[in-house]
Formats: structure tokens, sequence, C-alpha cells
């Protein structure tokens, strides 16, 4: 099981880990460690338990107010995806066909732009001289 030191608040933690998992452990330390700092800076010293606790319910507090965005985003998706489905029974959506450019064209295009460059440069020249 490998061992990972990471840093929280300017103290060095030695955890380990899955194997394969160092770097989602990393992130998660890195996440922990700007509140934690941040509390360091705003609080001062205070013990090693109290900073990780107070980081923790920081942290668990932002990932709550995401997860409620995260709700209240599936329930609005989840409205459009009924009223898309509604208009689509009802044959209100109207289907558009794109169309598709030949296979060729470009390659065509580009021996046109060629010609006509050539051109140019024939009528340049004799312009010129």
């Amino acid at each position: 099981m490998p061992q990972v030191e990471i840093t929280i608040g300017g103290r060095s933690f030695e955890v380990a880990c899955q194997e394969g998992e160092e770097q989602f452990l990393m992130t998660a330390a890195a996440m922990l460690d700007v509140e934690a700092s941040s509390l360091s800076t705003q609080v001062g010293r205070m013990p090693e338990s109290r900073m990780l606790l107070m980081a923790g319910l920081l942290l668990a507090d932002r990932t709550a107010g995401l997860e409620d965005k995260v709700r209240i985003a599936e329930g609005k998706l989840a409205q459009v995806q009924a009223q898309l489905e509604t208009a689509s029974s009802q044959g209100k959506v109207e289907r558009v066909e794109v169309p598709v450019i030949p296979e060729g064209f470009a390659d065509t295009m580009s021996e046109i732009a060629k010609r006509a460059e050539a051109i140019a440069d024939d009528v340049e020249s004799r312009a010129a001289g």
C-alpha cells in the first residue's frame, strides 16, 4: 500500500492509500490544505485536530452547497427533457436536415484554388513584363 506525504495547514502527514489513488489523495489534500491555510491565517495557531475538523467542515459545507446546485440543475434538465419529449410527441419539433459535403469536395476546391492562383500569377507576370 503506497504511502503519500501530504501537507495540510503547514503540517506534514504520511497517509496510506490504495495503489493508483495517490493523485486523488493529493488532490483532496490540496483542497483541505487551502481551507486549513485560510483558517490558520484568520485564526492563527490552533491544535492540529481542531484545524483538520474546521477545514473538513468548511469543505463539507461547500460540498453540500454544490450538491444542492446539482440537484436544482438536474431538476431543470428533467423539466426541459420532458418539454422536449412532449413537443416531439405532438409534432412540434421540426427535424432539420443538414447537407453533407460530398466526398472529394475539399480536394476539388483545393485544386480550383491552385488553378486560380496560377492564373493570377500568370496575369501578374504578363502585366509586369
